[in-house]
């Protein structure tokens, strides 16, 4: 297994985000496959990361010896801010390590964050397989092809419209909608919630005009208009009911085109729109799970007609009705996201298999509960080590304990030196255990 963890995003965009470099150890839970004997797997990244991570995930492993003889990390140290995956094809050297790793490529597949044009020349340059949507389909992963997917499979929406390809054309569609309260207006490509803009309707003033909150402070209305012209956008109303949950779902589509809902979650929000993914909580809230998994699995089966295959993920919202809950589609991201990495670390370090029946993750009798960060951040955090944080944690009692499969699984150490800054995924028996020892292993490394 070859894993790309290229971010092949709008650069722009990343680098809006502190550590965004480290964001490639996203996927190092995959290391745990390496429990399967026989299994190689090569992880690249800009960057090289740190020996000492490298054998924190080994060490949940019952041989982490074996294990490395079976491993590849390979850095490309590329000075340039690009894509992951452009490092790589600029480099016929790796390209040449890589091609003898593989082989002829028959037992090989390539495993990345996201496929665009860069993984699938990659792909073909090592002539092995990826597990992924083809590029020509990532329009249905957009603003735009997320509503047309949703109208496809019979799911609800926001009111509002799509494939805008100007300010003048989003500027009419806003006053179609004819609402006197706020718009939403979101780029069809954007990376972690810095592509919207929220729009305060009223007195007649035009769009530019209007009182807006962008997700991203440096914005303005040329800049974004640019990005209109550029990306497309749509435009949809502001959903102003409260309370409003956000729950999500993890879905799979195999290159047969099976589908399955893999996961459902709740959200955890912030920023200045509150729209940016912080962390969640696993599984989302049972009064709704089975009702966004239903939801989840339509949608589901309109990617995998289209021809889409691999993981991704589907965004909600979901509001009180009088007759229970409504739930509308928020989003549809073909790529691996916030939500993927906690729950594939919860699922190898606790051996559990998903139950969707329940929508829980069972090992044995016992069902897992987990809450989990991106953005664990404190001052004490710069200047230390990815090992000097483990360590802490350990000796406090809060490391994974294999013997009763809860704990925490930590990823992102690679940020902590430069920027204070780590991910942990809390795994307990309970939400409330889970929830407990999140809160406590974040005022720990935030002490």
């Amino acid at each position: 297994m070859v894993i790309v963890p290229s971010l092949s995003f709008e650069q722009d965009d990343l680098r809006l985000i502190a550590g965004v470099r480290s964001y490639e150890e996203r996927l190092l839970f995959l290391l745990l496959t390496l429990r399967q004997p026989g299994l190689k797997v090569v992880y690249l990244s800009t960057d090289p990361v740190d020996e000492s991570i490298v054998d924190y995930y080994l060490g949940f492993l019952d041989d982490p010896e074996g294990a490395r003889t079976r491993l590849h990390m390979i850095s490309t140290e590329d000075p340039l801010f690009r894509p992951l995956t452009c490092s790589v094809l600029a480099r016929a050297d790796l390209l040449d390590r890589l091609r003898e790793i593989v082989g002829d490529g028959s037992d090989a597949w390539l495993m990345p964050a996201v496929v665009s044009e860069h993984e699938e020349r990659l792909a073909a340059a090592l002539s092995i397989p990826f597990y992924g949507s083809p590029a020509a389909l990532a329009r249905l992963g957009s603003k735009t092809g997320s509503r047309m997917v949703a109208e496809e499979a019979g799911v609800p929406l926001a009111r509002g419209f799509a494939d805008l390809r100007s300010l003048a054309a989003t500027e009419r569609a806003a006053r179609t909608l004819r609402t006197g309260g706020r718009l939403i207006v979101k780029l069809n490509d954007s990376y972690a919630g810095l592509g919207n803009a929220i729009v305060e309707m009223s007195n007649g003033l035009p769009l530019a005009r209007s009182r807006t909150s962008f997700s991203y402070a440096g914005e303005t209305w040329t800049s974004f208009a640019e990005k209109i012209s550029e990306r497309g956008a749509v435009i949809e109303e502001y959903i102003e009911q409260r309370p409003l949950h956000h729950p999500s779902a993890l879905g799979r589509i195999s290159p047969g085109g099976h589908y399955d809902v893999m996961a459902t979650h709740d959200q955890i929000l912030g920023g200045a729109n509150a729209d940016a993914y912080r962390g969640c909580t696993f599984p989302a809230r049972p009064e709704y799970r089975r009702q966004v998994s239903t939801c989840a699995g339509r949608i589901s089966r309109v990617l995998a007609e289209h021809g889409v295959i691999g993981l991704f993920s589907m965004d909600f919202f979901v509001l009180g009705t009088e007759g229970g809950y409504g739930t509308l589609l928020c989003e549809i991201n073909l790529r691996t996201g916030g939500t993927t990495h906690p729950f594939g670390a919860a699922l190898l370090a606790t051996g559990a298999s998903y139950d969707p029946a329940t929508g829980t993750l069972v090992h044995g009798d016992q069902p897992k509960y987990y809450t989990a960060t991106d953005n664990c951040a404190s001052p004490a955090l710069y200047g230390r080590t990815p090992a000097q944080v483990v360590r802490q944690v350990e000796r406090l009692g809060l490391g994974f304990d294999q013997a009763g499969r809860t704990g925490n699984v930590l990823h992102l150490l690679g940020a902590v030196p430069r920027y204070g800054k780590l991910g942990l995924t809390s795994i307990a028996n309970s939400p409330e255990e889970a929830a407990e020892l999140h809160r406590a292993t974040v005022s720990v490394l935030g002490g």
